[in-house]
């Protein structure tokens, strides 16, 4: 290089994605302990969702002047510049020092992070954006240490101290979180694909953390984790004969199980809306007419998922356009492993009667 050249030198970046996951059985309630950081009081099923993906960029702060970590919003191509509270960004700067410390990573950087969804508002937006947040700063970390060699498994529980549902973004199809860490899970009788009711994008006022905590005050807690365990049982006992009736109402069940923590907690709260009971009567009364439908949650927050089978395509296509709610639909398959993402292409708004691309 010609010490004497005024072309700029590019700092190396070091980039991943990772998808979002929805919990059919749910993570709600932490083990409460000084050594626990973010352990579940019951297992969790989720499904990765692998169309919903948050995008981190990691580049090195060369002026000597930069003495600590930073962080910005990404601006990029398919996805939406994103705001974090004060908290929020205090936060993923404390997992990044955390990260560093662990992976023996030395200098000061800047993060930048965007999804191509609402954050904040009960879409497991924290789930993707920890684990992206891990993956690069491995990659960051390999870049000054070649000899590193983490396995997946090490890295989600990594991320797992910064998110707890974030450990469930580094496999797929199915995830199964326990007391024992991850385990894939598919079901060869199932081809599924994900839709998103999007009800309220606004940041939620209580938070995913906040709520855990709440939640332990309510006289329904008691229980909560024999009733999750025995519906996990269940669940997968469903899903693996593809029982989709009998899966649909163990989903239904666990996501009320959790609201209900919520209004009954001290002090209590709520993330339903009037909105959320309007698409949740829309489809409930879908089912009762046709005896078939797709699977029904909801996270800590107003917006609802619905989870279709494959053969379901063209009901689900009818139903989003009769019921005039906003949509984001994954309507092809998407093949995504961690650290690419998946295609933007893949995602679709159907709203208010009319199907258009979101990207």
């Amino acid at each position: 290089m010609n010490p004497n050249s005024t072309t700029p030198v590019l700092a190396a970046v070091f980039s991943a994605e990772a998808p979002a996951n929805i919990a059919l059985i749910k993570y709600m309630g932490k083990v409460n302990t000084p050594t626990s950081r973010n352990r579940p009081t019951n297992s969790s099923l989720s499904l990765t969702l692998n169309n919903l993906i948050t995008r981190v960029e990691i580049r090195p702060l060369t002026s000597s002047a930069n003495t600590y970590d930073i962080w910005a919003p990404l601006v990029a191509d398919g996805f939406i510049e994103t705001q974090l509270s004060d908290s929020g960004r205090r936060r993923y700067l404390a997992h990044f020092e955390f990260l560093k410390q662990k992976l023996s990573v030395h200098g000061t950087f800047e993060i930048r992070s965007a999804n191509n969804f609402p954050a904040d508002c009960g879409v497991a937006s924290s789930a993707s954006s920890f684990a992206a947040l891990t993956m690069a700063t491995y990659k960051l970390a390999q870049s000054q240490n070649p000899k590193l060699d983490l396995g997946l498994l090490k890295l989600a529980d990594y991320s797992r101290v910064g998110s707890g549902s974030s450990i469930r973004s580094f496999l797929s199809p199915f995830v199964i979180w326990d007391e024992n860490g991850i385990t894939a899970r598919d079901f060869s009788k199932l081809d599924l694909f994900h839709e998103l009711v999007i009800v309220d994008r606004e940041k939620k006022e209580i938070g995913s953390s906040e709520a855990h905590q709440r939640v332990a005050s309510s006289l329904l807690f008691r229980g909560r984790p024999e009733r999750a365990e025995e519906r996990l049982t269940l669940l997968l006992a469903a899903l693996e004969a593809g029982e989709w009736v009998r899966a649909h109402e163990i989903v239904w069940s666990e996501f009320w199980d959790m609201h209900s923590l919520f209004s009954t907690s001290e002090p209590p709260f709520q993330y339903m809306s009037d909105i959320s009971m309007k698409v949740l009567e829309f489809y409930s009364r879908k089912w009762s007419e046709h005896g078939d439908g797709p699977l029904i949650t909801m996270d800590a927050g107003a917006n609802v998922h619905l989870i279709y089978r494959r053969d379901q395509e063209s009901m689900a296509r009818e139903w989003a356009l009769e019921s005039g709610f906003e949509i984001l639909s994954q309507l092809r398959p998407v093949v995504a492993k961690l650290g690419m993402g998946a295609p933007t292409d893949d995602l679709n708004i159907l709203n208010k009667g009319a199907t258009e691309a979101l990207l």
